[in-house]
């Protein structure tokens, strides 16, 4: 989740993530537990489809997590079988927690700029870019740097949010009102991309899109009200699929020589 180098200046405070230190792990009051959430829901659909779209055919399944902050996605990866992770930050501090966490001290952490990855081209069975591409300017850049170090029929992973009057309210607005301690421009409409717009860029990059995914909070689950009166997030705190990708939405995209529509 670090920052990138840009000559623009970006509007998205990344350096909040510079500060958190183990709170990565442990704080309620902070809007990084919304993360952690939404990292524990999606991780075993991912683990899922590494394993049946790539997993069969390659004794270890070669994972590089772009923007991966202090590990959530990296290190669960590295606790399933059958995985070699490495997970890449602009954050060093944030590095050093993932790290720390790592149970398997498997994982290759290292300081790395997404828009120019320090991997030869074909290097990945899987590139993962969860929740990133709404933190930099130039979200077609680090696509096409993914679909570079990806081998023919590796798989591109991710997670954004819309730009979308319902993602500006829920996104943005509920988590400033509803959770303590939320910093001043965690995310800015403007880095919001629309699934359309993503199509767009894995398309140019030779990648094809074969699945997308709504994703959002289970906001009717007795958790989600205990936020709203408590602002913290309560442990229990879920997310499910959904079909609408009006707020934030994922999926998977693979490496092909003529990208086609899904």
């Amino acid at each position: 989740m670090g920052t990138i180098s840009t000559t623009l200046a970006n509007p998205v405070n990344n350096a909040v993530y510079d500060q958190l230190g183990e709170r990565w792990y442990t704080a309620q009051d902070d809007p990084i537990a919304l993360l952690r959430a939404e990292t524990a829901h999606r991780t075993p659909w991912l683990v899922e489809e590494m394993r049946r779209r790539v997993g069969g055919s390659r004794p270890a399944v070669r994972v590089l997590d772009v923007g991966c902050g202090a590990g959530f996605l990296a290190n669960a990866l590295a606790r399933e079988e059958g995985f070699t992770v490495t997970g890449i930050d602009a954050s060093a501090p944030s590095l050093a927690v993932a790290a720390c966490h790592d149970t398997t001290g498997a994982v290759r952490y290292e300081v790395a700029d997404a828009y120019a990855l320090p991997y030869a081209t074909g290097s990945f069975d899987v590139v993962c870019a969860m929740d990133f591409l709404e933190h930099v300017l130039f979200p077609e850049r680090v696509v096409a740097e993914a679909a570079r170090v990806l081998r023919p029929g590796g798989l591109f992973f991710f997670h954004t949010f819309n730009r979308t009057a319902l993602a500006w309210l829920v996104v943005i607005k509920g988590v400033e009102w509803f959770v303590r301690n939320t910093p001043k421009d965690l995310h800015v409409l403007s880095l919001f991309r629309t699934p359309r717009e993503l199509r767009s860029m894995c398309e140019a990059s030779g990648l094809a899109l074969r699945e997308v995914r709504g994703l959002m909070p289970d906001v009717l689950s007795w958790a989600f009200f205990r936020m709203l009166f408590t602002r913290t997030v309560p442990r229990d705190f879920a997310f499910r699929y959904t079909s609408s990708t009006a707020t934030g939405y994922m999926g998977v995209a693979e490496s092909v020589e003529a990208a086609v529509g899904y």
